[in-house]
């Protein structure tokens, strides 16, 4: 059997997962949410595992959506693709959300990613300015794209996702990869305290 490449991403209000066998895509899934990712996660691939007939042992790598997105989901499915890796001895490879959208798509292109706050996370793929991602105002981006006859990839469902995550993973697998890490281009929305700190007495 060809390598069995297991990809999920929780970046968004969803949680999706992937089983792919050199290019066949075995299964695809995901449910729309808003929070409780964090228990639903594991379940589902379970599921997904036990539907194709195959066990945890039977993987040969994992993707794990990255972000940018949801504070929270970015982070539950970096720690649950870290854990993995570290019990199951394989590698565990980090993709961007805007490289699984561009996944497929003819360049050049500028991918958008909804920040909320009419702002968006925007990638270029093949020319533009925006080789990296970066946090802009959305009309900015549409704008620029315009002016510079960009073509705009601005939506992926969470399966579509997911599998593009899948395939990317599985072209980076044989080679060495740093351990997946949240990618962030917004500071959290939670603040410090406003509370006085405590007298200390003597």
């Amino acid at each position: 059997m060809p390598d069995l490449v297991l990809a999920f991403d929780t970046s968004a209000a969803h949680c999706a997962a992937a089983l792919l066998s050199g290019e066949t895509v075995l299964a695809a899934h995901a449910e729309e949410m808003g929070r409780g990712q964090a228990e639903r996660l594991m379940p589902m691939i379970e599921e997904m595992l036990a539907a194709q007939g195959v066990g945890w042992r039977d993987l040969s790598a994992i993707g794990v959506g990255i972000g940018p997105g949801n504070f929270t989901g970015v982070r539950i499915a970096v720690s649950a693709a870290r854990g993995l890796a570290l019990s199951l001895k394989i590698p565990a490879i980090g993709v961007s959300s805007l490289d699984a959208m561009a996944e497929g798509a003819t360049p050049p292109l500028r991918v958008l990613l909804d920040a909320r706050r009419d702002e968006a996370y925007v990638q270029d793929f093949g020319s533009g300015p925006y080789g990296a991602p970066v946090l802009i105002p959305r009309a900015q981006a549409l704008a620029e794209a315009d002016a510079a006859g960009l073509a705009c990839l601005e939506s992926r469902t969470p399966t579509e996702l997911a599998t593009a995550i899948a395939r990317i993973a599985a072209r980076r697998a044989n080679a060495p990869q740093p351990r997946p890490a949240p990618l962030y281009l917004r500071a959290a929305d939670a603040a410090p305290p406003s509370d006085p700190p405590p007298k200390i007495l003597d």
